[in-house]
């Protein structure tokens, strides 16, 4: 592992133990440099392992319009789900354990077999699915600012912060999920719309995106794996405490509340 990919991966991992976002790490690595990017993700997500967590999944990133609008990023990254950020429908989770947190509603496919094969299909992905559910990601950044570029999304877990899964599993049979419509609430109020189609084109096209490049950077999606397939509409930020719900046509619900836990 060289000096650079060293000290930014260093970087942020120092910024998400004392709570304190940090500079972007594209001076150390490039502000288009995918594959240093990469490197620095693994390297973080190393450190993870070696603390006790598992890789339980992946989540796609940066696949609507409006969220790489948001950020001027307009290409998708993929980064990994760690068990230790799994949470159930109704959880209630400390809003202070998150630097800059945003919600978004999304589609989770979780896997009923692998895929190995070198340039996986939309049918494969189809063949290997075993149900879906609806989802809430909580993105965070670790960078001071959401200043990102796709290098420092990358090297940061595509902005990762928690995922908060559904708990009624949909068959991909007679779901068209292009067609699937989103609402987001927060306490009752609407605060984000979109749809299947918004999440490049449907979130079975993301699921696939994703799977080829997961293989093609030797990380094959593995039985089990919850694989986050990316926002159906804008982001929300999460400014102090309240209970989000996001609906699912087709899918269900799914809620999260946000609480701050004392010291």
């Amino acid at each position: 592992m060289t000096t650079t990919i060293t000290a930014a991966a260093e970087r942020l991992l120092t910024a998400a133990r004392d709570g304190v976002p940090c500079a972007p790490v594209r001076d150390l690595i490039g502000a288009g440099d995918l594959d240093q990017a990469y490197a620095v993700q693994e390297a973080v997500a190393a450190a993870r392992e070696r603390a006790g967590s598992r890789v339980a999944g992946y989540k796609i990133g940066l696949t609507t319009r409006s969220v790489q609008e948001q950020f001027g990023v307009f290409e998708p990254d993929f980064g990994l789900v760690f068990d230790d950020m799994l949470h159930a429908h109704g959880s209630e989770l400390d809003r202070g354990a998150y630097l800059q947190p945003r919600v978004e509603a999304e589609i989770a496919f979780v896997l009923e077999t692998g895929i190995e094969t070198p340039r996986p299909s939309v049918a494969d992905v189809i063949r290997a699915t075993g149900f879906v559910l609806p989802a809430i990601e909580v993105v965070d950044s670790r960078i001071a600012g959401w200043d990102i570029t796709i290098s420092d999304t990358i090297a940061d877990n595509a902005s990762s912060g928690a995922v908060v899964l559904g708990t009624t599993p949909r068959s991909l049979d007679r779901l068209e999920l292009a067609d699937v419509s989103m609402v987001l609430e927060k306490d009752g109020e609407d605060v984000s719309f979109g749809s299947g189609a918004a999440c490049m084109g449907s979130p079975l096209v993301a699921a696939t995106w994703i799977a080829r490049e997961l293989v093609r950077r030797g990380r094959p999606p593995q039985a089990g794996d919850v694989i986050m397939t990316g926002a159906l509409g804008p982001m929300v930020d999460v400014a102090g405490t309240g209970r989000f719900t996001a609906r699912l046509s087709g899918l269900g619900q799914v809620e999260v509340t946000f609480v701050e836990r004392e010291l």
